[in-house]
């Protein structure tokens, strides 16, 4: 949150400063004097202002839906691009360049510089693709070659994922294959119990339901469903294994069998319940 808020007031204070700018520019050229190099300066800060004020628009749209999420990123990526585009060639026109005729002029140039930006386009053509084939959004959990997190941003050319320790990995779109998207469906979170042999299994069984409703009745912003008892597990060197799994949301993948590990062990302890632990017998002659 202290991040975001830092950022917001970057970003006023950026655009304060570009305003300022580009109003002095203004007045320069209108009463003091005027020159081509000081027409692209007040061009390229008025693109500048324009491109952090589309961005400013985007930021307070805050959409919720993942979908949302990505077309905003997307744009405001895209601005970018269009800005320093736009930049380029009005500077160029405004020079007195024939911007026109460079573009036409350049077709062999532009074949070699292809090829040796070949990984460039292919992010950028990778990264509409995804667009429109709705592979993954902003928001979604994803896993991509062995990491895991939430898809923080997706631009024209990179990707960046978060991960549950802040750390952000910026991939780039051509390198986004065989990706594991874990927001497509719930997860399940399994946990398992041991019991003393000596307990009596049937008994046990008919009390787990009204366990199973009350652990869920405590936890219902965690757990999608209540729990549910699958049966036994294992028979353990010191006891029954008994295996319960519940479904949830995958950002709560980890933290819902911490909870269930938590409300079965106090819920078997009311039920008079002890989990077994190992045990050595000692024959003195």
């Amino acid at each position: 949150m202290k991040k975001q808020e830092a950022d917001n007031r970057g970003r006023i204070i950026r655009i304060l400063i570009r305003i300022v700018l580009a109003a002095g520019l203004y007045a320069v050229r209108r009463w003091v004097w005027t020159h081509p190099i000081l027409d692209v300066l007040l061009m390229t800060a008025v693109v500048l202002l324009c491109a952090d004020l589309i961005a400013a628009v985007l930021e307070r749209l805050d959409p919720r839906a993942h979908r949302s999420r990505t077309l905003v990123t997307l744009l405001k990526s895209l601005t970018r691009y269009v800005a320093a585009l736009v930049i380029l060639c009005w500077g160029l026109s405004i020079l007195g360049v024939n911007v026109s005729t460079i573009v036409a002029s350049v077709g062999v140039v532009a074949l070699i510089v292809g090829f040796g930006a070949e990984s460039l386009i292919a992010d950028v053509v990778t990264g509409i693709f995804m667009l429109f084939e709705n592979q993954y959004n902003v928001g979604d959990i994803v896993e991509v070659n062995g990491f895991r997190g939430t898809v923080k941003e997706i631009g024209i050319r990179t990707t960046q994922i978060i991960d549950t320790g802040k750390n952000v990995k910026i991939v780039n779109n051509s390198d986004m294959k065989n990706i594991l998207n874990r927001s497509d469906d719930a997860s399940f979170a399994v946990s398992s119990i041991d019991i003393p042999y000596s307990t009596d299994l049937e008994a046990l069984e008919m009390k787990i339901p009204g366990l199973m409703e009350e652990i869920y009745s405590v936890h219902e912003d965690t757990m999608l469903a209540a729990p549910r008892y699958l049966g036994v597990q294992e028979l353990g060197a010191s006891g029954v294994t008994l295996r319960f799994i519940v479904e949830v949301t995958e950002d709560r993948i980890f933290s819902a069998p911490r909870i269930l590990n938590r409300e079965l062990l106090l819920g078997f302890r009311r039920l008079g319940v002890e989990c077994p632990f190992p045990q050595l017998d000692v024959h003195n002659r």
